[in-house]
């Protein structure tokens, strides 16, 4: 493990820089916003985006997660993984004018995975880039699986495994509510904010499945992914992006509306 105390691992969720419902349709000024904000922080840290609309509905649509059996999933393994390098550009084309010196690492080169868990990465390019001065940045992608033939590689699992190799001071999830609640708000009028919680509180913390097709898992998977971050003894901070200045906030650590995980090893 390779512990970087002042760097940070920022997850950019697809519901926040795309449409998620509808096909490729990027948001562009919200990430323009989110990029101004990174930038003013002058922070060091991996990027990880998901892939929202570029990436959810063509691998639902080819049953990627299921492996390529056929040629028609072969066909749409490597056009889903063109749309989802497509958002990838769109995020390096905003990070790039507002001067950050971001680089893509696509997981399909970098990562191998073994009925969808993560079996090999190439966690020394990472060091290399960060070392340098530059800003590593990937994303959910199609990869190669040696059980499978090939799955998805989300964004989460992404985090999760570079958490636990680089030990940053905070994982921070953007995303497009303010927060945790205690039931899923945009269905439940009566959910109630959640400002700090504890991983064993998190294990309680009831969230109904997201309403939108998200082949990897919606809130509940994030809700996985954040307890074992937590166990790694590293702090998740989960954050409206959609909002001015929250991200920046967090990574300055100022005060604002978003909810602390507090990282406890078991």
């Amino acid at each position: 493990m390779s512990m970087r105390p002042s760097m940070f691992i920022v997850k950019l969720g697809g519901s926040v820089i795309t449409h998620k419902t509808q096909k490729c349709c990027f948001r562009n000024e919200i990430m323009d916003g989110l990029a101004q904000q990174i930038q003013r922080t002058g922070k060091e840290m991996i990027l990880v985006h998901g892939a929202g609309s570029f990436g959810h509905i063509l691998a639902k649509q080819y049953s990627l997660n299921d492996g390529h059996q056929t040629e028609r999933q072969r066909q749409g393994f490597s056009r889903t993984h063109a749309c989802v390098q497509e958002l990838n550009t769109l995020v390096l084309r905003s990070l790039h004018a507002h001067d950050i010196p971001a680089v893509s690492l696509p997981p399909h080169a970098i990562t191998l995975l073994n009925n969808h868990v993560l079996e090999r990465m190439e966690y020394d390019i990472f060091s290399e880039y960060l070392q340098r001065g530059f800003m590593p940045v990937t994303f959910g992608d199609v990869v190669l699986d040696t059980t499978l033939t090939s799955s998805i590689c989300s964004g989460d699992l992404l985090v999760k495994s570079l958490a636990e190799r680089f030990h940053p001071e905070k994982v921070v999830f953007i995303v497009d509510v303010d927060g945790l609640y205690t039931s899923n708000p945009k269905q439940d009028a009566s959910a109630t904010f959640v400002e700090t919680i504890t991983r064993d509180d998190l294990e309680r913390l009831t969230t109904l499945a997201d309403k939108q097709a998200d082949v990897t898992g919606g809130m509940k998977g994030k809700l996985d992914t954040i307890k074992t971050i937590s166990s790694f003894g590293i702090d998740t901070v989960v954050v409206n992006g959609n909002k001015p200045d929250r991200v920046y906030n967090v990574l300055m650590n100022t005060p604002c509306r978003a909810t602390t995980v507090v990282g406890e090893p078991p």
